[in-house]
């Protein structure tokens, strides 16, 4: 009951400093559904006999406001969002508050701070670039990965492909340790991502199925709740309400639309552990091949160079395509990359050159 009084005092004072309307009715009705846990518990507390009487706010709460009111509310934001979620983990198990729906409730707080937090009441506009800027990243994290899966394949065979070359061994035994690199890599690339793919989905699912379930239950709340979040990234009351409205008029709609806005799920986005696995596999192939391809003609001193220059212009290629995502010159993020791998292919060239000759003694 404690806690909740501190919500109830901490929204209450949010709704006094905000000059933004919109969020002032959001504090409210925050307020509104603690007052509701607050009553809740005291008529628990009362049908045991205890003492029901409301405490004082904790000076945690008193110090969080004093800090709203001299600095700024979205100091405090990610506080209150931490608050919330502790306290819906709190409520998980308990047969009362469960049947009341207060984990449900406190969730819910807890998204409305993350929409508030991440937008701080941006515009309509606004919100329409930002979700532009999301679809352009998304085609950057794609290059991004391709990026670094072959640029992994491609450092981490041409250093075990260097090592044995230095030791001078036979061509089967270069091209066997190459071959042997590539497959236990793209392997277990393949494999980890097909792993973390299908656990995130799986997670992602198991989320999904309980906001499923809190739809089925309580359409209302859930309405509220992302009329709630709409504008807290500042869409107007009028606007939101509409929005919900028309949402909720298709049952799929609704429930992509609360998965989207309430969880930030998209199992598009999350896309399939098989395609993960096999682009992860294929990425990490290509580039572990480039420095075995030189040895499948030959072992000579020739061609270790002739590896080695193929590659520097590998890893040079590579350099110049992470420019693509930072914007800095082609030259310097090419000359970089190609300057530490081909050290620290010398050094793993240099090592089994040592090796060779100690054993050789």
């Amino acid at each position: 009951m404690a806690e909740e009084v501190d919500g109830i005092f901490i929204y209450r004072q949010l709704a006094t400093i905000e000059e933004d309307s919109n969020l002032v009715e959001i504090y409210s009705h925050l307020a509104e559904s603690e007052q509701r846990h607050v009553d809740l518990w005291q008529k628990e507390l009362a049908k045991l006999g205890a003492d029901n009487s409301l405490p004082e706010p904790s000076m945690r709460a008193k110090v969080l406001m004093w800090v709203a009111r001299k600095f700024s509310p979205d100091l405090v934001l990610p506080v209150i969002k931490a608050f919330e979620s502790d306290a819906a983990s709190m409520y998980v198990g308990d047969s009362v508050a469960e049947l009341e729906m207060l984990p449900a409730d406190e969730a819910s707080h807890a998204r409305v701070f993350a929409a508030l937090e991440g937008s701080s009441g941006v515009s309509g506009n606004m919100i329409s670039r930002l979700e532009q800027r999301h679809s352009s990243l998304t085609s950057r994290d794609t290059l991004r990965a391709g990026v670094l899966g072959s640029s992994d394949g491609l450092v981490s065979n041409m250093l075990l492909v260097a090592g044995f070359a230095g030791a001078n061994p036979s061509q089967e035994t270069v091209v066997l340790a190459g071959l042997a690199g590539l497959l236990a890599g793209s392997v277990s690339m393949g494999l980890g991502e097909w792993i973390s793919v299908t656990t995130t989905r799986e997670a992602a699912q198991a989320q999904i199925a309980i906001e499923m379930e809190e739809l089925r239950l309580d359409p209302d709340a859930e309405k509220l709740e992302l009329e709630l979040i709409y504008r807290a990234k500042g869409v107007s009351a009028e606007n939101a309400q509409m929005l919900v409205e028309s949402i909720f008029q298709n049952p799929a709609n609704a429930r992509d639309t609360m998965v989207r806005e309430e969880l930030g799920i998209n199992l598009n986005d999350i896309g399939s552990p098989w395609k993960a696995a096999l682009s992860s596999f294929l990425l990490f192939s290509i580039g572990a091949i480039i420095p075995v391809i030189p040895f499948l003609f030959g072992n000579s001193t020739a061609h270790v160079l002739f590896a080695g220059g193929l590659c520097a212009i590998a890893l040079f290629a590579l350099g110049s395509l992470v420019t693509l995502l930072t914007g800095q010159s082609i030259l310097k993020s090419g000359f970089r990359q190609m300057a530490i791998g081909v050290s620290i292919a010398s050094v793993t060239f240099a090592i089994g050159w040592a090796i060779e000759s100690t054993f050789s003694l």
